[in-house]
């Protein structure tokens, strides 16, 4: 699937799309899921085992890419 149809098929603008895939945080969380969702990508598992397996192969993808695919560049300040 091409990133224009995936836009299409998730109702949203290919900027936007951009936008979550590159982590921009300021990206639609509802847009987020339904992306997640039509391409496969699971974003709740409640079995440990399961998420380090998931992990486990993420990072065996991701190390196949170059290093700039897959390095973050947004950093999100998270502590309360």
């Amino acid at each position: 699937m091409t990133a224009e149809e995936l836009a299409e098929r998730t109702g949203i603008s290919r900027p936007l799309l951009h936008r979550i895939e590159r982590g921009d945080p300021r990206s639609a969380i509802g847009s987020v899921f339904e992306a997640a969702m039509i391409v496969g990508v699971p974003l709740f598992e409640t079995d440990p085992s399961r998420l380090s397996s998931d992990l486990a192969r993420i990072e065996d993808k991701l190390a196949l890419l170059p290093k700039k695919v897959h390095e973050s560049k947004v950093v999100v300040d998270d502590e309360f």
